[in-house]
């Protein structure tokens, strides 16, 4: 098996803590070639299709690759932005701010500015795992945070993250020590960040007669299996409504981007929008807590779909609330998150010290790096 190369080793040199921070992914272009490639790699994970391998490849391949590609090129075309994919956009000034925000915390704990070192990558696409990886491995980082960007744990999406970064570690001679996050559902951060959120929108715009809250989907038989994904966006729906001070009749939440014909878990976001359409609703907000960061399921499947849907219906207004994005509190949050899951790697007195041990015993025997 072929390893990654290690970076020349040195006695006393410092070594790093790299964070990994990772979201899910996005096409290179809107275009349906680069679609192709970006669903061929997203939809043949088992954790995303839980369909015998050799079926769903006959089915991938022969139908879903020759017909999607095209029809979701205009989807991405419609949010694309002169910058790139929102997605990558908005998670990489994430990973910047995390990282300055990371090296002030280090100053402030005794050590090197550069002490951790922040690295992005995308479950599907680039930036790769694989690459991150081999810049942390580059920068000395002997231990990892894998911190995936998803609040609420679900297989196909934080367990997927984990399995990417595992399966690199394969192909390491010296692997780092590891933590990963498995979910942050419930951090008060978080929860702070998303009722500021709302609330900064709010100010600017009114209030509406019903606020939705709409998380990814995931198929039904997931919950039976035992994931805690449903449970874990209803903890966060709980804690948001009392933060924002709402009445349970005053939001509800529901579920989108249901793909194929097997049962996901109820209600659908499309149902509700066109039954609170029908009841002649004036306003309604839709906010996405599930995503970090604004995407196509948050801009064209809500902010566009969604709007027609309840329009069509009879609604009157449907008001996206943009996800976290670079929303101050969210990036305190993010950073709260990742220090606290750093706990106790990050001794600056006896790190410092045992380096320099390390070099003066090199020395006495006749090191010269």
């Amino acid at each position: 098996m072929p390893f990654i190369p290690e970076p020349e080793y040195q006695h006393g040199s410092p070594s790093r803590i790299g964070v990994l921070a990772m979201n899910l992914g996005t096409p290179e272009a809107p275009t349906a070639s680069a679609l192709r490639a970006y669903l061929a790699e997203f939809l043949i994970d088992p954790r995303v299709v839980e369909i015998p391998p050799a079926i769903w490849k006959l089915i991938l391949h022969g139908f879903i690759l020759r017909t999607r590609p095209a029809k979701s090129a205009k989807k991405y075309a419609a949010i694309w932005t002169p910058d790139g994919s929102p997605l990558l956009v908005w998670s990489r000034r994430q990973a910047q701010v995390l990282q300055g925000t990371l090296g002030e915390r280090c100053k402030a704990a005794g050590l090197a500015t550069d002490h951790i070192r922040v690295e992005l990558a995308m479950r599907y696409g680039k930036p790769s795992v694989a690459a991150a990886l081999a810049a942390l491995k580059q920068a000395r980082c002997e231990r990892i945070l894998v911190l995936p960007l998803y609040p609420q744990y679900a297989a196909a999406t934080t367990a997927s993250a984990c399995d990417a970064v595992f399966d690199q570690f394969q192909h390491m001679r010296r692997q780092p020590a590891v933590r990963t996050v498995d979910s942050f559902h419930d951090d008060p951060g978080y929860i702070r960040a998303l009722a500021a959120r709302i609330n900064d929108y709010w100010v600017k715009h009114g209030r509406p007669e019903q606020l939705l809250l709409s998380f990814h989907g995931v198929p039904k038989f997931a919950l039976d299996k035992g994931d805690p994904y449903h449970c874990h966006c209803c903890k966060t729906t709980r804690l948001l409504g009392v933060e924002l001070g709402l009445k349970e009749s005053e939001m509800q939440v529901a579920f989108q981007s249901r793909f194929g014909k097997t049962e996901w878990l109820k209600p659908y976001t499309s149902v509700v929008l066109h039954e609170l359409g029908r009841q002649k609703l004036r306003r309604v907000d839709v906010f996405c807590p599930g995503f970090v960061a604004d995407c196509l399921e948050t801009l064209e499947e809500i902010a566009i779909d969604g709007k027609k849907e309840f329009v069509s219906a009879g609604g009157g207004e449907l008001h996206y609330i943009p996800a976290l994005n670079d929303h101050p509190l969210w990036y305190k949050a993010m950073g709260d998150l990742a220090w606290k899951h750093l706990g106790g790697w990050l001794d600056a007195q006896s790190a410092q010290v045992e380096r320099e041990l390390q070099a003066e015993r090199a020395r006495k025997l006749g090191a010269t790096k």
